[in-house]
């Protein structure tokens, strides 16, 4: 399961960034897309006091403890192995291009790097794609539906979380038994993953409200990669609108007066006799 959390938690490490050096304060405010937010929030305070105890510490450890070079060829390995069940989404979502360039970044990778420690495929100018169902189901027009803080899982939403359990069936190390191999692999991936968000951590713990900090970056995040950056700008409300915008033409006619009385009143000021002062 916390590898399913760490696969989410790259994607939003951007979103994350820019909000947090923006100085975004977020508030303890009710949103509509968050209709349970006292069970979210009782869950995230589980998460939060489970990350204090056991992952940050063993992250920061394994940050201090191994180069840099090792943790490139780590975060190189479990991207790569990512890439079968985003080539999937990628056709499911008509990419047929980005999936031919992520098949080719895959296959060399694989063989030329090493099984994907070494990203061989950047120096070959093939781009980095990320899909998943989420944003497959929300490219089919499907709502992200209610905001969910899962247990050992972190942000979701109704329309993302069985994504978390389609990503285990297509990633490589689950196509054979799952043998301890496959569980030091995965806890591998979820502390260098957590160990990739430490640098954020210092600012992040000046936010007023972390929960609803965490909440709206990762639903623009969501938002944005569902619509690949071109999201669509949110209808105005009806009630800010004028409703009635002849009426203030009216008054502003009635306010200015006609030219007319204007060059009279104007005529007769210019007109009028000067009365020469008394000679002493």
């Amino acid at each position: 399961m916390l590898k399913l959390y760490a696969g989410r938690l790259r994607p939003t490490l951007i979103v994350l960034a820019v909000l947090l050096c923006a100085g975004c304060a977020s508030t303890k405010t009710r949103t509509p897309s968050d209709p349970i937010e006292p069970a979210n929030r009782g869950v995230y305070k589980f998460n939060d006091a489970l990350d204090r105890a056991v992952l940050k510490p063993t992250a920061k450890a394994y940050d201090k403890a191994s180069p840099n070079w090792l943790k490139t060829g780590i975060g190189n390995f479990f991207t790569n192995l990512s890439y079968p069940f985003t080539i999937v989404n990628q056709l499911l979502q008509g990419k047929p291009k980005q999936a031919g360039q992520d098949t080719a970044r895959f296959l060399i990778n694989t063989t030329l790097g090493w099984g994907g420690l070494l990203d061989v495929a950047s120096g070959a100018h093939l781009p980095h794609h990320d899909e998943d169902l989420g944003q497959t189901l929300g490219v089919w027009g499907m709502p992200p539906g209610p905001y969910l803080m899962v247990p050992f899982l972190g942000p979701s939403s109704v329309r993302d979380l069985p994504s978390r359990i389609v990503d285990s069936v297509f990633t490589p190390l689950s196509w054979g038994d799952r043998t301890a191999y496959y569980w030091v692999a995965q806890g591998i991936d979820v502390v260098d993953t957590r160990a990739r968000l430490l640098p954020l951590d210092s600012a992040l713990e000046r936010v007023y409200d972390k929960y609803g900090f965490i909440r709206d970056a990762y639903l623009q995040q969501r938002n944005y990669v569902v619509h690949d950056g071109n999201v669509p700008e949110e209808p105005v409300d009806e009630e800010l609108e004028d409703p009635d915008p002849s009426a203030d033409d009216a008054a502003g006619e009635a306010d200015t007066p006609p030219a007319g009385e204007g060059a009279a009143a104007g005529d007769e000021s210019d007109t009028q006799p000067v009365t020469p002062a008394p000679t002493p």
